[in-house]
């Protein structure tokens, strides 16, 4: 299949039954320390705790019943097993996650009490990707990636319809890079609804892949580094990275000190619980903050599976 703005809207009519259009907040205290008028998309109370619920949603319930009725596998350390899990039992079908041995606890439980079957293997490329292959060779299930799927990334691009529903005239909307599901599955709505929004992505300094791979203009791989925002850890994927050379222009860095501090500035804010994930795109604002200066913003947050507290 093609990512297009019909797959975008077909994919919204197919999950509206089961996602939530989560509200959109601002904040004066923020909105004065950059100087410019931002709206924050909270995807962190999406059903799941996460904006993946919707692209798991979106290729679950596009399958097929004869194919569907194998069940589904993937691979996930946190977010989008959750998601899968829940969408999968929203179908009545089976769901099985490998999960890497390092998986948090906390993430790990989701999952199970969302009754997926799970599968552990060692935290490498290589361990996932062949437990994936045998289990999947097993069971025949459908395999859905966490963001390298059109259908997925048509799922994530529903987020952008529910905020220009909203807020139509945004000069800037701005997206956490891991995979690149999320930032491209939403580029292709922008860009078709309101070209002349710039569409930004921000990544920690640690895992600044993404930002290396749209310079030289070629997938760079992450080396998994040791960043608080473990859900951007991730590479690039052969489906996401040509959108994001086609209609990515900046990608912002924040240093590793004020993802946590930006964190806590929000969930204070914003009375709600996030990722550390969620805080990279405010804290690369505060970065850069002549950038941003006088602009109408919009950022995605895009997940609160967490937990622990920071400090």
């Amino acid at each position: 299949m093609k990512l297009s703005l019909d797959t975008i809207k077909s994919a919204h009519n197919r999950i509206k039954p089961y996602i939530v259009n989560t509200p959109i907040k601002s904040n004066k205290e923020i909105n004065e320390l950059v100087g410019a008028e931002i709206y924050f998309k909270c995807e962190n109370v999406q059903n799941s705790g996460s904006f993946k619920f919707r692209g798991a949603s979106n290729a679950v319930f596009s399958l097929e019943d004869k194919q569907a009725d194998k069940g589904v596998i993937t691979v996930s350390s946190g977010n989008h097993g959750t998601a899968l899990s829940l969408a999968a039992k929203n179908r009545g079908i089976k769901a099985m996650v490998i999960l890497p041995s390092n998986a948090t606890p906390y993430k790990r439980n989701l999952i199970e009490k969302l009754g997926a079957d799970i599968i552990e293997c060692e935290p490498t490329v290589e361990s996932r990707e062949k437990t994936l292959l045998i289990h999947q060779k097993k069971t025949q299930a459908t395999i859905i990636h966490p963001y390298n799927d059109y259908q997925v990334m048509s799922g994530q691009g529903t987020i952008s319809l529910e905020i220009f529903e909203q807020i139509p005239d945004l000069d800037i909307i701005m997206f956490p890079i891991g995979g690149g599901g999320l930032i491209s599955g939403n580029a292709i709505t922008i860009n078709s609804i309101s070209p002349k929004t710039n569409i930004i992505g921000a990544e920690p300094e640690l895992a600044n892949d993404a930002q290396q791979s749209l310079i030289k203009k070629e997938l760079i791989p992450s080396k998994y580094p040791e960043t608080i925002a473990d859900g951007l850890r991730t590479s690039l994927g052969s489906k996401t990275f040509p959108i994001i050379l086609k209609y990515i222009k900046h990608i912002f860095t924040t240093p590793e000190e004020k993802i946590i501090p930006t964190m806590n500035l929000i969930s204070e804010k914003l009375n709600n619980r996030i990722e550390p994930s969620c805080a990279v795109p405010l804290a690369a604002v505060f970065e850069n903050i002549s950038f941003f200066k006088g602009k109408k913003i919009a950022i995605i947050i895009s997940g609160g599976n967490i937990s622990e507290t920071y400090n």
